[in-house]
């Protein structure tokens, strides 16, 4: 199995390998910060150039995993778009892809501090959900029970003497964060002062890449749980 399974507040979950979560109980996929549109915002402010075909890149991951896990609802953790109204000046091609997408399934925006919610699409447009207990939002709070996304974590780790970056989740007894879905997307250290801060001491940090793997998450002060 690829996928790492845990329990979290009752309910049995599924971080993907490739950064989705499904809750197979519930037929749920959930993904955070998809920032489509962005090489498309980077071009029109004379910013770094991405190649043009980002937004259709994870429009190709979103495909490929709601396609294997047949998600019957999706809930978009916010920065589903890169700024404000971009989700109106996509490519007719992307826009009819995502209603494809979207056809026949239960689809939640959560607004983001990128976009306040794609208001041109279909779908449910929220701040949060709450969902048998699990609040989903887009930035952690100090509340409980929750799933997030933002930080775009990732964590650098050695193995058989070579240095590997991944993107990953986080995961402790109150929040999980979970890392950006997007193609493009740059990410912050697990070892940086503000997860290192924000996430319990005996938090995991489940990789990403061919199959999902979790281990202690690497600090800041290099302190983490024992056993």
């Amino acid at each position: 199995m690829t996928a790492h399974v845990f329990r979290f507040h009752g309910a049995e979950l599924r971080a993907l390998p490739s950064g989705a979560l499904h809750w197979p109980e519930k037929g749920l996929l959930v993904v955070s910060d998809l920032h489509l549109g962005k090489s498309a915002r980077l071009s029109s402010q004379g910013g770094a150039q991405l190649p043009p075909y980002e937004t259709r890149e994870t429009l190709l991951r979103l495909d490929t995993v709601l396609e294997a896990t047949q998600a019957a609802q999706v809930i978009c953790l916010g920065d589903s778009f890169d700024m404000p109204g971009i989700d109106a000046a996509l490519p007719e091609e992307d826009r009819l892809w995502l209603a494809r997408l979207q056809a026949g399934r239960k689809w939640t925006w959560i607004e983001g501090n990128h976009d306040p919610g794609p208001v041109s699409l279909g779908g449910a447009h929220l701040a949060e959900l709450t969902l048998d207990g699990l609040t989903f939002r887009h930035i952690a709070t100090t509340a409980g029970a929750e799933i997030s996304g933002h930080y775009h974590p990732k964590a650098r780790i050695a193995a058989k003497g070579r240095r590997l970056a991944r993107r990953c989740f986080l995961l402790d007894q109150s929040r999980l964060i979970l890392p950006a879905f997007g193609a493009y997307t740059g990410g912050l250290w697990t070892h940086s002062q503000t997860l290192s801060s924000l996430m319990a001491l005996d938090a995991k940090a489940i990789l990403t890449g061919t199959r999902a793997i979790a281990l202690p998450m690497p600090r800041h002060d290099g302190r983490q749980a024992q056993g």
